[in-house]
């Protein structure tokens, strides 16, 4: 399995940012750390051995993103500059990380590519393929936390809107455009129902009653009451869906 480390100056951050690629084939997907992690936390965590034969063959190759979440959603500072500074971390992503990457890759600059991610990342990778349907196909949800309402403190804008999917999706309308191209490709969505999944499955429950609403085609697996919020079921989630997305 190779494995490439980038370290790149963003305009959009103003300052150097890091990711690594994993695989040299396959879709592109982009991961997501939890919560105040770091590009390496998968890697760390041993995930990509658990699909390293899927990378291996050449059907999926990683891009491990680094977050900035101990200056936005975790930070506690004035809301309105911590949620401006995480649209300049979006902008990055979409804008030079990605055109960086598929380069890096000898992938076409137009490539549909997959998020994923858990806990944090999970809304982080479901939040991208929302709003951006021409540049995502596919997404990996794990017990992710959708309406980060939570974390707005007083802020309400458009800002904090176009970043809670609860929010707009629910205010779509039913001939919005998007739900055609979410309808082509795929979303997958699990949670468990054991220790510290009670507010990730509450949100699941409201995306997946928007997604029936809006008819938009989505597989939102609760698993058990054994199934408590960490790596131990994520990395078995990650080997559970991932050979059915790629």
């Amino acid at each position: 399995m190779e494995i490439r480390y980038f370290r790149e100056y963003s305009n959009h951050l103003h300052r150097f940012m890091e990711h690594k690629i994993i695989g040299t084939d396959g879709i592109m997907c982009y991961v997501f750390p939890c919560q105040n992690g770091r590009y390496f936390e998968w890697e760390d965590r041993g995930m990509f051995d658990l699909v390293n034969i899927l990378i291996e063959q050449g059907h999926i190759q990683f891009c491990t993103v680094d977050s900035i979440d101990v200056e936005t959603i975790s930070a506690h500072g004035h809301d309105a500059d911590r949620f401006l500074r995480h649209e300049q971390w979006v902008s990055y992503i979409m804008e030079e990380l990605i055109p960086s990457s598929l380069r890096n890759a000898k992938l076409p600059l137009d490539s549909k590519c997959m998020t994923t991610g858990c806990s944090l990342g999970a809304y982080h990778a479901l939040n991208l393929f929302l709003r951006f349907p021409d540049r995502f196909n596919k997404v990996l949800g794990m017990s992710g936390l959708y309406d980060i309402e939570l974390y707005f403190g007083t802020l309400q804008n458009e800002i904090t809107y176009l970043n809670n999917p609860v929010m707009y999706l629910a205010n779509m309308p039913m001939d919005h455009p998007y739900i055609k191209k979410y309808n082509k490709g795929q979303i997958i969505l699990s949670v468990g129902q054991g220790s510290y999944e009670d507010l990730c499955k509450e949100t699941l429950r409201r995306v997946s009653t928007i997604f029936k609403e809006k008819g938009i085609d989505a597989w939102c697996d609760f698993w058990g009451y054994d199934v408590h919020h960490d790596w131990c079921w994520w990395q078995l989630m990650l080997q559970y869906f991932l050979p059915q997305m790629v």
